[in-house]
């Protein structure tokens, strides 16, 4: 068991990033590296496996922040994210919900907001984490730790992309999710409402015709 909690600081500011990562050590965390793309983010935390990520949301190259997180989050579920930035804007923040971020910090931000959400976000009590089979409708259950579909015993042979689609919709059951929401947790940009509709109809084809509904003018849902 590792002795220290380990931190991967994602930021394109030197300057800041040696802030925190100087506050992190003080405090007993391990700063495992310091990443200013979010290409380089991922690489790290698929190889080191870090217990926090500290993620800004603009960053150096194409790949935001939240998309690096959302990435990251599919192969790493356990790690906790945990976003510094400057933007507060809507969009922002509905973005950072669907990445399934443990905290949001403002900067400009004090030590002791960082200190305190580190905490809370670590001393979580792993027997309280929710069952990894989330039940769905005529016997079906998609597994969110092995990113699987299963009807009963029988696990549904689908592509990579129909299961994050069903995983967005399973942990949000018997609510709606938009389009928007959906293409940004599958593809990580928003795409055309005639892709969604065939990635859907190549669910519904191995699936129970049932098992995603349209909901109109919004997107789709999935009922427990």
């Amino acid at each position: 068991m590792k002795d220290k909690k380990t931190i991967l600081i994602v930021e394109d500011k030197l300057i800041s990033a040696e802030y925190l990562s100087s506050i992190l050590k003080d405090n007993g965390y391990m700063v495992l590296d310091i990443a200013d793309t979010g290409y380089k983010a991922i690489e790290i935390a698929k190889r080191e496996k870090p217990d926090v990520v500290l993620m800004d949301i603009m960053l150096k190259e194409k790949m935001s922040g939240i998309e690096a997180a959302m990435e990251i989050s599919h192969h790493t579920p356990n790690c906790k994210i945990i976003y510094l930035t400057s933007y507060s804007n809507k969009e922002i923040i509905n973005y950072v919900y669907e990445s399934r971020a443990y905290g949001y910090l403002l900067k400009p931000y004090r030590e002791q907001e960082i200190l305190v959400t580190l905490q809370l976000a670590l001393l979580q009590d792993e027997k309280k984490r929710p069952s990894p089979k989330i039940k769905l409708l005529n016997g079906y259950f998609f597994n969110t730790k092995l990113h699987r579909l299963y009807q009963k015993d029988r696990e549904v042979p689908l592509s990579k992309n129909a299961h994050k689609l069903l995983e967005i919709l399973a942990k949000n059951r018997d609510q709606s999710v938009s389009n928007e929401q959906i293409c940004y947790h599958v593809w990580y940009k928003n795409r055309s409402d005639n892709v969604l509709r065939a990635l859907v109809h190549r669910v519904r084809e191995k699936t129970d015709t049932h098992l995603i509904e349209n909901v109109k003018g919004v997107g789709y849902i999935t009922y427990s």
